[in-house]
């Protein structure tokens, strides 16, 4: 055991599971044991509580919002970068090109309409790839009535992609052509352009809740590498509610280790981890 750390018990162990699950529907495995002494240790000691135990009854009788919103950042994990799993923004660009020459949503102000979800968006890469991706291709949807939602539980990364600077080093890898979309911001940083920054509306959503705050529909839902931390169960529920608020056609894109499993009746495979939502007798022109 780390200096700083508490012991945990099985039984505390017990209680930390139900708890994330309850939550936020995490299900923690044992391999996590340690992941779950050292980030929540921190927080016991911040408390000024001796235990494990005490820090869950702290939560459970008096803790206050801020309490328990440090208990679900602490434990969920938020590893991303730049145009990760580059084929989904391949098929992205071509799907828009689609819709583009197609007769597109309407919005309100007479304007073509297009709206994408980045589901558990973490720090913001994936948001502002697709952002960044689409305006590259696409100089047009500047004139478009164009949006993307990005979420995540963690309320720390929310604030963080919501500032839209990021070191150097996440370019790392990335083409010459791709890195010229960024903005020297100096200090060794690099900033969102605003063009893209617009587009982007920052939200902090616990994915179990229900109903959701937003009705849709959207054209395209990014939810990568956020099932793997659910059971069976509640994988196949949320994804069968994702296909709810596509539009019909529109596309799902999943994280590479990821399948739909029991949630899948709504959709089709179309390409490695991209699926399309059947129609249900939905309508395009939802708000």
């Amino acid at each position: 055991m780390e200096s700083g750390e508490f012991a945990l018990s099985d039984r505390e162990f017990g209680r930390v599971k139900a708890r994330v699950y309850a939550e936020a529907g995490i299900s923690l495995s044992d391999a996590k044991r340690t992941l779950v002494v050292s980030r929540l240790s921190k927080l016991v000691r911040g408390l000024d509580l001796n235990s494990f135990d005490s820090y869950l009854d702290h939560l459970e009788r008096h803790g206050s919002a801020d309490d328990q919103q440090d208990f679900i950042n602490a434990l969920t994990t938020n590893l991303t970068r730049f145009w990760r799993e580059d084929h989904h923004f391949e098929h992205l660009v071509g799907y828009v090109g689609d819709l583009i020459q197609r007769k597109p949503r309407m919005g309100p102000g007479g304007k073509p309409k297009l709206r994408i979800w980045s589901a558990g968006c973490s720090t913001g890469q994936e948001p502002y790839t697709i952002a960044l991706t689409l305006l590259d291709a696409f100089p047009e949807l500047k004139r478009w009535d164009f949006r993307i939602l990005a979420t995540d539980i963690d309320t720390t990364v929310v604030a963080k992609a919501a500032t839209g600077l990021y070191p150097v080093s996440e370019l790392s890898g990335l083409s010459s052509d791709r890195a010229k979309l960024f903005e020297d911001a100096g200090g060794g940083n690099v900033r969102i352009p605003l063009v893209a920054r617009q587009l982007v509306a920052f939200k902090q959503l616990n994915l179990m809740h229900n109903p959701w705050p937003m009705r849709g529909p959207f054209d395209a839902v990014f939810c990568r590498n956020v099932a793997i931390y659910f059971d069976k169960k509640t994988q196949a529920t949320l994804f069968a509610r994702l296909g709810a608020i596509l539009v019909p056609d529109g596309f799902l894109y999943i994280g590479h280790s990821e399948n739909l499993g029991a949630g899948g009746d709504n959709f089709r495979l179309v390409g490695k981890t991209i699926y399309q939502a059947r129609a249900q007798n939905k309508t395009r022109d939802a708000a």
